[in-house]
């Protein structure tokens, strides 16, 4: 029994109760799922996650803030009302574009209304762990206790291990092409609750709001929506079981949602390794990019490839130059896209009636989480790197401001820096 200053989660212990069932039998299709989403604790548990995470308004127009001021607790009992009566039926996502790294092109976001949003939370709360009850090892995405860090050592260590041949693989527009039936299907393979699939359906099915507009959905999971990880998961999956039933003796993969790589010891199984991804995603309906698809070789550190926003490479260590080791960096596309950030952000025409102390602390921010990513052994040139390019763009912008000739000495002056709070990666304040 649980003591009176520990109450037991409830919405914990179904979780644990759902995925030590779905891990004894491997076979075991779920029903009854739907009830169990409409709970008032379950919602309540989503709601939190919608909170916390906050985001931006869905079509509706209507922000956390104005959810809080009508009432959660309305909210959460409509929803539930419309769940009993089989009454609920989601809106169209509304599209926004952000830009990808490099800033070149943009990767269209489809943004739920927050009820939305809410409701794919609880789902997602309920079949997450009937899922992760099958997830391979080798997949690291979105995935409770997993994270990119972990996919990019387990790259360092295969490399380590003497696997110098890479397959770099890139899924054309992997969220914009899942096939919704199969996807279907997929998920059927665990779920048997027609309630729950038709709930998954009406979400893939919404539409996308665009200049006003609607677009039918006829394929791909939105990037925004909350639940759109755990089934770019299920999708992928089938392709992490296929490849340990029939080609894990290749090679190693490594997997984060669409970004994966497989590293091989010989020429041969990295050839065949890479004729079998590109054979396999064409029967999950997927394609391969011809261009960014490709087999390197790490051997003699020439050749590198990227992964995770890092740049990889097989080089002689700093101690011992006889001795080789894996190191990675922030790659050229990751250093391209962090200066496009500080640049949009000291752009000195559109800015120049900004105090600096604003410019700096709206850069702080975007440095200090990029740094909280790329910081690890090896990446001090390139932290120093973004350092000076910071510098030299607060110095472009006060020299405009205040027509200082000699801008740069005092921008450079780590005595000015400190003065206007600048965080940076490298040197006494970067902890």
């Amino acid at each position: 029994m649980a003591e009176a200053n520990h109450p037991v989660d409830k919405v914990r212990q179904l979780q644990r109760q759902l995925y030590l069932a779905a891990k004894r039998s491997a076979q075991r299709r779920f029903h009854a799922l739907y009830d169990r989403i409409a709970r008032c604790d379950v919602l309540e548990r989503a709601w939190q996650q919608v909170r916390n995470n906050r985001g931006a308004a869905g079509i509706d127009g209507q922000t956390i803030a104005e959810v809080e001021a009508y009432g959660v607790d309305r909210v959460l009992k409509e929803l539930r009302q419309q769940l009993e009566a089989r009454s609920y039926r989601p809106q169209p996502v509304r599209r926004v574009y952000i830009p990808k790294a490099g800033g070149k092109s943009q990767r269209p976001l489809g943004i739920p209304r927050v009820q939305d949003r809410i409701l794919q939370a609880a789902t997602r709360l309920v079949l997450e762990p009937i899922f992760e009850a099958s997830f391979r090892a080798c997949s690291y995405g979105f995935r409770p206790r997993r994270s990119a860090h972990q996919a990019v050592e387990a790259v360092s260590r295969r490399i380590w291990a003497g696997e110098h041949w890479v397959v770099e693989v890139d899924i054309r527009s992997y969220f914009d092409t899942v096939d919704h039936e199969l996807l279907l299907r997929l998920v059927a393979r665990r779920v048997s609750d027609r309630r729950v699939l038709k709930l998954i359906r009406q979400w893939l099915k919404a539409g996308v709001m665009e200049e006003g507009a609607v677009k039918p959905s006829a394929a791909g999971v939105p990037q925004g929506g909350v639940i759109s990880p755990l089934l770019a998961n299920v999708y992928l999956h089938a392709l992490d079981a296929l490849w340990e039933a029939e080609a894990a003796d290749l090679g190693q993969m490594v997997r984060y949602a669409d970004d994966l790589v497989v590293l091989c010891r010989t020429q041969a199984q990295a050839e065949l390794a890479h004729q079998w991804i590109v054979a396999t995603l064409k029967g999950l309906r997927l394609e391969c990019h011809p261009d960014k698809t490709r087999v390197v070789c790490v051997a003699d550190g020439s050749q590198g490839f990227d992964f995770l926003g890092f740049h990889f490479r097989y080089l002689p260590s700093w101690r011992n130059r006889r001795r080789r080791v894996a190191r990675c960096w922030p790659s050229q596309r990751a250093m391209k896209s962090i200066r496009a950030r500080v640049k949009e952000v000291t752009a000195p025409r559109a800015r120049l009636h900004l105090p600096v102390e604003d410019i700096v602390k709206e850069l702080n921010p975007i440095v200090r989480g990029w740094g909280a990513y790329f910081r690890r052994p090896g990446t001090s040139r390139q932290l120093a790197q973004i350092d000076r390019y910071v510098v030299r763009r607060l110095e472009l912008f006060v020299r405009k401001k205040h027509h200082w000739a000699r801008a740069w000495e005092t921008c450079a002056a780590p005595a000015w820096q400190r003065s206007v709070g600048l965080y940076r990666l490298s040197g006494a304040n970067s902890a």
